[in-house]
């Protein structure tokens, strides 16, 4: 689960580390009253999980309250990559001589953590990775461990950050050990005029195997700006709203990933990512298709089963339960294969349902769909 930028900032506070001063609201009136208060001058930044809001003109520079309220007008409400800014954070403004780039990551396939660390901070840490990749330090540490003193200044040596990091190291390593996080990033962390050493913007990625441990932020996956995904969330499902308009079911994430990239393939884009996991009961199948066939932009659907320890005809029993209970208006293309595939799509042809039709490929399966969606 991803934090807020104000959420994350109040774990560094907590912490020890240095933030500017702010308050977060959703009122562009509020927003001119934040900033009478920090002195006049404030940064009033659009508060959405995802990256780029710089470039997207979600952040801006306000030079007094009355530019901050028409600050905060301008950017509630926007859409940046799929997120909508419902809140604004509104920060001091900080004098900066030095910004730098620091994180913490998992590293599933080597089963350790990964301080990842750049004296070039302030940009997107990939672009600078990509054209000069020894202005990045990649440190691996050893979660038994954990950052010490001296892991932090071996951290601090390898990136080129100067030796007043090294506290901010340590105890961003506690915060990630504490919250369970998978990832903690500041970008930047500055140095500032008068010498301290500050963050500027946070990103934390809580481990959703350990939410029960970490109950203060409630089940924010419920909350999701998208209506889709939070109805999803509630039911259980593994959704992800998507730009296109091909609906998308599989069971097991490989399979619906490679579905996606199918789809795509055909000229045609999938409107979302949904694994209906290993049991593909009438009860899951039910709920799946009414959140995808909910979407308005959603044309057709692609059903894509691999039967395994749930049988396809279990599978296809599901879906003609469903479909008595969703009564779908949109095209259902399904593949079944796998464990007793001929017995689910005998099922299926027995039903006849007059939106149902059946595909014995994956690719042919995938066409269909995206050729319905295409022409409807």
């Amino acid at each position: 689960m991803d934090l807020y930028e104000h959420q994350a900032r109040e774990l560094f506070e907590e912490h020890g580390i240095l933030v500017p001063r702010a308050e977060v609201t959703a009122s562009p009136a509020r927003a001119g009253e934040i900033a009478r208060a920090l002195g006049g001058r404030a940064v009033v930044k659009a508060q959405v999980k995802t990256g780029g809001r710089g470039k997207a003109g979600g952040v801006r520079l306000a030079a007094d309250p009355a530019e901050a309220e028409q600050a905060a007008r301008h950017i509630l409400g926007m859409d940046i990559k799929g997120h909508t800014a419902d809140t604004v954070m509104v920060a001091e403004p900080v004098d900066v001589e030095g910004e730098f780039y620091v994180s913490y990551v998992l590293d599933r396939a080597a089963g350790r953590f990964l301080a990842v660390a750049s004296a070039e901070g302030g940009t997107e840490i990939e672009e600078v990775a990509a054209e000069r990749p020894e202005a990045v330090a990649r440190i691996p540490v050893d979660p038994a461990v954990g950052v010490t003193t001296a892991t932090a200044v071996r951290i601090a040596d390898a990136a080129g950050l100067p030796p007043q990091t090294v506290d901010t190291l340590v105890r961003l390593w506690q915060v990630l050990v504490r919250q369970d996080a998978l990832l903690v990033e500041v970008n930047p962390l500055v140095r500032t005029a008068d010498g301290r050493t500050m963050a500027l913007d946070g990103k934390v990625t809580l481990d959703d195997n350990a939410l029960f441990r970490q109950a203060r932020w409630g089940d924010e996956r419920a909350m999701s700006a998208d209506p889709l995904e939070a109805r999803a969330a509630a039911k259980g499902l593994n959704y992800v709203k998507l730009h296109g308009e091909v609906g998308v079911i599989g069971n097991g994430a490989g399979l619906v990933m490679s579905t996606l990239d199918v789809v795509a393939g055909c000229g045609a884009r999938p409107a979302n990512f949904l694994d209906i996991g290993g049991g593909a009961s009438a009860r899951v199948m039910a709920d799946g298709l009414s959140v995808v066939l909910s979407d308005p932009a959603v044309k057709s659907v692609l059903v894509n089963v691999f039967g395994g320890i749930t049988a396809c005809d279990a599978v296809a029993d599901g879906i003609v339960r469903a479909l008595e209970e969703v009564r779908p208006t949109k095209p259902l293309v399904v593949r079944l294969d796998g464990n007793n595939a001929a017995r689910g799509r005998a099922l299926l042809d027995t039903r006849a349902h007059p939106l149902v039709e059946q595909a014995t490929t994956m690719d042919g399966a995938a066409r269909r769909a995206a050729r319905l969606a295409t022409t409807a």
